[in-house]
């Protein structure tokens, strides 16, 4: 007896078992925490559920989007328009029949077009001055609007901010609350951009459009409640503009809110937060901050009703008749843009419509309380079996038995889903169950990496430590051959390389030393942002993402690894000039261009059966170095192709320069300049400019050179004069096609006559 005992307590045993019940034991703490990798694993896996099976989407909805879309600009104007033009769009919904018009749009400055406003802009002259004693009898256009808004069934938008100051909106639909208090659940703001207090006073609500993208920047919940004040004797509670569209559809004065504590809602003592919110006749599940998780349907199309449509009258009315009309902008110049589970660029306020069809619907995500117990239990199961198993059926059998139940549970999961709109997480219960198995293989594990240290020793002074680590992992790659991935590529050249080297023909190790100054910082940009250095060409940099390393966001990286480059190399100037003067010699600043691409590449060791190195090959490598090769035909420090800068798409402030075939290219592509980060993205300034910059192009490929060469002559200065010498180069376009028109059937793309 004494003899078994010590054999079941052995070290042996301990460690076998001991170590892969304490890990099950920390997962089961952990998924009780359900700290935010937790979270963010379900979240991808219901995501992925939504893109297997989206909400069915009904060509009949009550509900449509009053699209201000890039033609609505070109035919009626750029953004904003006079609130006159506003007013006559919100009385054609209402006289054809919209049940309700509710604005994803803010007013929240008096019209610059009225005349009370423009008029002291004038010149002083009599006739001038005449208006301005006669301006109040002149139309007032946010009065007009007011009058138009008063005169139909309309709801406003407004916007909490996180920072304070603004005057505070006009409430909407007042809530009513049962069970436990809400205000702590309830998300907080102190600030808001509300609109004109006398266009609020007309509307029939008036709703937040505040929207809760996750870390990730995805939309997956809107808030149905929202409040704004930290003080709760000064807090002040809104609905959704989504909630409030539905309550003034259904004429309906106030909105039921229920949270844990009331009558019907089990809560066991605890207060659990807001649990559903009636608006009318519909009764809509929270989650207990009072937000809607958005079941989506994705993009949709026959949602859009294009504005100029309505303002010309060639709209069929049975699309705005008894309907509830958003009015929002699909138009990629006024970056009201949003990213889903479903697409990665979305119109916001296509999120707004899809929760009303949703919730008219009535087809809605639902977590229950006893989703969390079932989860626990499931990783408990799979993880026991893991640790009883491992020892006697071994690495493989144990494997596919894990495997087994892992697709069980992840089928009952995705059953859950498809069938009851449950979102059960089977992820981490299979997570824990792998780390339980991965414990249980240590020993396996430690003799695999006795042989990846003799690889990494074999072959680190000569390969890329991300590729050695790559070999560790799987030393059957050593081998010829590739994969094919897309990836970002990118190639970086010094400007005026050869005039560089002849100043150096007496001293070849000077200029060694300088181009290794230079490529040095260049380098640590590119590794820092997770980039593979394929070779050095000389003055040139080859480099590329996503390979032997997955990086999901490679096109993002390539960017700011470029922009990243350019910052380096401008401190080295500094450095450079600096020891110039005080050696008193003269000084040549050093400069790049820059190429990037995204697209389908092979990947892998490229040479012969004696030789060969890890690279990559492709169209979309040799388009990267053309498009580097173009940087300077362009004026630009940077130029990167359309596939890497749609992959980007609001991250950066990107500029189009034009739709260009490269030198033995028939097709074209557009191509892009990054003149910063997200900062300037999103500066007012800059997207100003960047609607310039876009009408000008739109101009030019419509031949209207005039209106081009106007719209270069405008922008000449702008953004800091980095596109100076780009506009001069359009401009000389524009004088040889005046003498040399392109012709008819001419399709705007430019084609590059060098490299």
């Amino acid at each position: 007896m004494g003899a078994r005992l010590r054999r079941i307590f052995s070290v042996r045993n301990l460690v076998r078992f001991g170590i892969p019940l304490l890990v099950l034991a920390g997962a089961v703490a952990l998924r009780v925490a359900e700290p935010f990798l937790v979270e963010r694993g379900q979240l991808v896996v219901f995501d992925m559920y939504q893109r297997w099976k989206p909400r069915s989407f009904d060509k009949d909805a009550a509900v449509r989007i009053a699209d201000i879309d890039d033609e609505s600009l070109t035919r009626l104007g750029q953004w904003p328009w006079p609130r006159t033009m506003v007013a006559e769009l919100v009385n054609k919904l209402t006289e054809m029949g919209a049940a309700v018009i509710a604005f994803d749009i803010v007013f929240a400055e008096p019209d610059r077009t009225s005349p009370g406003q423009v008029l002291p802009l004038w010149p002083p002259t009599p006739e001038v001055e005449a208006l301005l004693q006669a301006r109040e009898r002149l139309p007032d256009h946010d009065a007009v609007l007011a009058e138009a808004i008063g005169a139909g069934n309309v709801v406003l938008g407004f916007v909490l901010s996180e920072g304070a100051g603004g005057r505070k909106p006009k409430v909407g639909g007042t809530v009513a609350w049962g069970g436990d208090d809400p205000l702590p659940w309830i998300p907080v703001f102190r600030g808001a951009i509300s609109n004109l207090p006398q266009l609020e006073a007309k509307a029939a609500g008036n709703g937040s459009f505040n929207m809760a993208p996750g870390l990730d920047g995805l939309v997956r919940r809107v808030p149905l409640v929202v409040r704004q004040g930290d003080r709760r004797d000064q807090t002040q509670v809104y609905t959704s503009l989504a909630v409030e569209a539905l309550r003034v559809a259904q004429g309906a004065r106030t909105i039921i809110g229920k949270t844990s504590g009331a009558s019907g809602e089990a809560s066991f003592g605890e207060d659990t937060g807001i649990n559903q919110m009636r608006v009318g006749q519909f009764i809509v599940p929270t989650d207990r901050n009072g937000s809607l998780p958005v079941y989506y349907t994705g993009h949709r199309k026959e949602r859009y009703v294009p504005v100029w449509k309505i303002m010309d009258g060639s709209v069929d009315i049975k699309e705005i008749e008894g309907r509830i009309i958003f009015i929002g902008t699909s138009a990629a110049g006024l970056m009201d843009l949003r990213s889903s589970p479903l697409d990665l660029v979305l119109p916001g306020v296509e999120v707004h419509v899809e929760a009303v069809e949703q919730i008219m619907a009535e087809e809605f995500l639902r977590r229950p309380d006893w989703v969390t117990g079932t989860e626990v239990v499931a990783l408990v199961v799979l993880g026991l079996a893991m640790v009883v198993l491992l020892p006697f059926a071994g690495a493989l059998g144990c494997a596919a038995i894990g495997a087994a139940a892992i697709a069980a549970a992840c089928g009952s999961s995705w059953y859950a889903f498809s069938e009851y709109k449950l979102l059960i997480d089977p992820l981490f219960p299979s997570i824990a169950a792998l780390a339980v198995y991965m414990t249980g293989s240590l020993l396996s594990y430690l003799q695999a990496e006795k042989q990846r240290q003799q690889i990494r020793s074999a072959f680190s002074q000569y390969m890329s430590p991300a590729f050695v680590e790559e070999l560790a992992r799987n030393p059957e790659k050593l081998k010829l051959g590739g994969e094919t991935k897309t990836m970002s590529i990118l190639f970086c050249d010094v400007r005026g390389f050869t005039t560089i080297s002849e100043e150096f023909k007496a001293n070849p190790q000077g200029l060694t030393e300088l181009m290794n100054r230079l490529l040095t910082p260049l380098t640590a940009v590119i590794m820092d942002e997770a980039g593979t250095i394929d070779k050095y060409m000389g003055d040139a940099i080859m480099a590329f993402w996503n390979a032997p390393l997955d990086v999901p966001d490679h096109a993002a990286r390539a960017i700011k690894a470029s922009i990243g480059m350019f910052e380096a190399m401008r401190l080295l100037n500094v450095e450079r000039r600096k020891e110039a003067e005080a050696k008193g010699v003269p000084f040549k600043e050093l400069n790049i261009g820059v190429g990037i691409n995204t697209g389908a590449c092979v990947v892998g060791n490229m040479g012969s059966e004696q030789r060969f190195g890890y690279t990559v090959l492709g169209d979309a490598v040799n388009l990267a170095s053309r498009l580097e090769g173009q940087s300077k035909s362009y004026g630009v420090g940077i130029v990167i192709g359309q596939e890497t800068a749609f992959a980007v798409k609001d991250q950066f402030a990107l500029l189009q320069l034009d739709l260009l075939a490269v030198k033995g290219k028939t097709e074209g592509v557009r191509i892009y300049t990054a003149l910063g980060r997200t900062s300037m993205a999103a500066d007012p300034k800059f997207k100003r400019n960047a609607g310039r910059h876009a009408a000008m192009l739109m101009n030019y490929t419509a031949q209207d050179w005039d209106a081009a060469e106007q719209d270069i002559a405008g922008l000449r200065g702008a953004f800091g004069g980095a596109l100076d010498e780009y506009y001069d180069i359009f401009a000389e376009r524009i004088a040889e096609y005046r003498k040399n028109p392109p012709g008819e059937g001419w399709d705007g793309v430019y084609r590059a006559t060098s490299k």
